[in-house]
């Protein structure tokens, strides 16, 4: 076995290797399309807590407090809680005119919504007492509620005891509005769907997606600790290193309002990837100590969260320069072989051949096959919820689907050499109104 022959069959097993690592998502997305956790009602109402955080979204906010108001939940064991932060609009005056508790935080150095929690909660500890509520549910300011929703969220953190952090189904106000906001919709419904949905079912943690999402009053007891570019995934992988545990509620749905602008979605994205990039290299030493120590509550949901926590388009990336290295110099070192041998192998036989273009022609084939056929998959599955998108657009999302999670790669790379990525606002203006989305019964099928 010649040196070209050593190098392509230690790139192979590398490239199976890491392929290995994340395998088990296939097996929730299986099971996320065929089941569904559900859970019973329950007499017992909680007192809770429904934490907005607002920066100039006068236009949005009224819609959220309103959709809170006509849940179907008794309004006695609800308050709203907003936290006007760095406003330079009207938001503070629309939320306190419709019944809102409204404090108002103005600090241009601390802008990330992890800021405005710390201080909200330092207000309500004060005002109110963290203890006098028994969960706090996090939402956006541009977020609105199906009509069941607090009550579906009930149901499910009294199943659980009230230890368990509970995340929702979330949907798009505006998916079918154009191109960019349905492959954001599809973002989130292929996460609710094809992740969150598996994991729970198979009584694995799964991870809060920013917003929509229900929290013991302990958690944030001592008040709330991160505020990075994503407090989220912080959020999420120091819940399961402390052995505690997500769950997803499926018949909890929320809509949120999405970008319509490339402009927009590129900028957020490198904002979520850097943030991403923060949270491995503060949690993966913890994440695999915890994985590798004795003692460890639930495991494999460890094993899931540093699986998510890990850069993956980056490992793949580095993985694929390193064969492109290690194979070029082949002929240099092996007589018998050529470069047009390394690049283009058989060429007799381009299906079959092992040369490094046709291989990675037929990953790159393979993959938007079977991307693009998720996508048709998740809008079979959810046909009853993705309301409002034609079916020409609901094609046009599928067939750019695949080239909305390739251009992750170039967003991951530009993440890790930005070293002063701010936050900045998402501008909203979405107008839908609690009555439009609960137009009509939106009860899932249910499924044990």
């Amino acid at each position: 076995m010649g040196y070209f022959d050593i190098v392509s069959l230690i790139m192979s097993i590398l490239f199976t290797l890491f392929g290995l690592v994340m395998a088990h998502f296939i097996v929730f997305a299986i099971v996320g399309l065929f089941a569904r956790k559900t859970y019973p009602v329950t007499e017992k109402k909680n007192r809770y807590g429904m934490i907005i955080p607002a920066r100039n979204e006068e236009a949005v906010v009224a819609g959220l407090i309103e959709s809170i108001q006509k849940n179907n939940y008794p309004q006695d064991k609800l308050e709203i809680f907003v936290i006007a932060h760095n406003c330079t609009d009207r938001t503070e005056e629309v939320a306190r005119s419709l019944g809102a508790t409204v404090y108002r935080y103005d600090n241009p150095d601390e802008r990330t919504m992890g800021y405005a929690f710390r201080y909200l909660f330092s207000c309500i500890e004060r005002d109110f007492g963290t203890q006098n509520f028994d969960g706090f549910f996090l939402f956006n300011a541009d977020n609105l509620l199906d009509k069941d929703y607090v009550s579906r969220m009930n149901d499910a953190f009294e199943y659980f005891g009230g230890n368990s952090v509970i995340t929702s189904y979330r949907n798009s106000k505006n998916f079918g509005s154009n191109l960019i906001s349905g492959l954001y919709g599809m973002y989130f419904a292929t996460g609710c769907r094809l992740e969150s949905c598996g994991r729970t079912v198979l009584g694995c943690s799964t991870r809060v997606q920013g917003t929509g999402y229900l929290i013991n009053s302990s958690i944030v007891k001592d008040g709330w600790p991160y505020f990075s570019l994503a407090e989220d995934w912080e959020f999420s992988a120091d819940q399961v290193l402390q052995g505690h545990i997500i769950k997803y509620c499926d018949a909890a749905i929320f809509y949120d309002e999405q970008p319509t602008s490339l402009r927009i979605m590129w900028r957020q994205r490198v904002r979520w990837s850097r943030g991403h990039l923060i949270v491995f290299y503060t949690r993966i030493k913890d994440l695999v100590k915890s994985l590798f120590g004795k003692g460890t509550k639930r495991r494999f949901s460890v094993y899931d969260i540093f699986s998510n926590v890990i850069p993956s388009t980056l490992f793949f990336l580095v993985l694929q320069i390193l064969q492109i290295v290690l194979l070029s110099i082949a002929p240099l070192i092996d007589p018998g072989v050529t470069f047009a041998q390394v690049f283009f192998g058989n060429l007799t036989n381009p299906i079959l051949s092992n040369g490094l273009l046709f291989v990675w022609l037929r990953s790159l084939v393979t993959s938007y096959i079977t991307v693009f056929a998720g996508a048709i998959v998740v809008f079979v599955a959810d046909r009853k919820r993705i309301k409002g998108v034609s079916f020409f657009k609901k094609l046009c999302i599928a067939l750019t689907w695949p080239l909305f999670l390739g251009i992750q790669l170039f967003m991951d790379v530009q993440a890790l050499f930005s070293k002063n990525l701010g936050w900045k606002p998402i501008p909203h203006s979405d107008k839908t109104s609690f009555e439009h989305v609960n137009a009509e019964e939106k009860t899932p099928e249910k499924v044990k």
